[in-house]
């Protein structure tokens, strides 16, 4: 079964469950979701005077939270706390021969304005914008990447970006509702990599991962 699928599906047992829990001036709004971060990355070349040494980022599935404080019916502000880890690889030639290159977690706090369109309604869509913080650690060179090129240090600088969002809320009963989200997240960092024999390289790469949520809220 597809993560799209799992959407849909969730989608459609929501619409069919009764009760609904209104978003109204003043609630708080808490969600438990599990996200897909799947990174659309570009990058600069890892190897000077080759171009087409560039690295993939894998896409990560981890669970997030995020709380909401509605500032008016419809205008609410979200803050969501998440952490996941990712692998990058080389694409072609050398380091696409050595496979798996490095490994972080990234830790991208993200705050939005949002507006929801229908406050009153069971079915409750929103849209967002706002602003990231990511803070890039534990970054760790491969053991293959190792044996090619001897002991190697990592250090990803941190990023700062804007967000955009799409969701719906859906109601259960009179607290907790379904809530599907998707995301969009301006990330990018400078990547060193600091190795006995090739020195200091350095490459620039940019994330912008989507992130797509399903999860369960409750209003408090």
């Amino acid at each position: 079964m597809t993560f799209r699928n799992i959407l849909l599906g969730a989608a459609a047992m929501g619409a069919l469950a009764t009760g609904q829990a209104q978003a109204a001036q003043g609630d708080v709004l808490v969600r438990l979701r599990g996200v897909m971060v799947a990174p659309n990355e570009k990058s600069g070349s890892v190897l000077p005077g080759f171009p087409s040494e560039k690295v993939k980022v894998d896409d990560s599935v981890m669970p997030e939270i995020d709380i909401s404080y509605m500032a008016t019916d419809h205008i609410g502000f979200e803050l969501i706390a998440a952490t996941t880890k990712h692998g990058a690889s080389g694409r072609t030639g050398v380091t696409g021969s050595i496979g798996k290159l490095a490994s972080t977690w990234v830790l991208p706090p993200t705050l939005t304005v949002q507006y929801h369109f229908l406050p009153d309604a069971k079915v409750r869509p929103y849209v967002g914008a706002g602003i990231n913080y990511t803070l890039f650690y534990n970054e760790r060179a491969s053991n293959a990447l190792e044996g090619a090129v001897g002991a190697t240090r990592v250090h990803m600088s941190d990023s700062v970006g804007w967000a955009g969002q799409a969701g719906v809320d859906i109601g259960l009963n009179d607290r907790l509702f379904l809530n599907l989200d998707v995301k969009y997240i301006d990330i990018d960092t400078r990547v060193r990599l600091t190795t006995g024999a090739a020195g200091v390289q350095r490459v620039k790469v940019s994330l912008d991962p989507f992130v797509f949520g399903i999860g369960i809220g409750m209003k408090l």
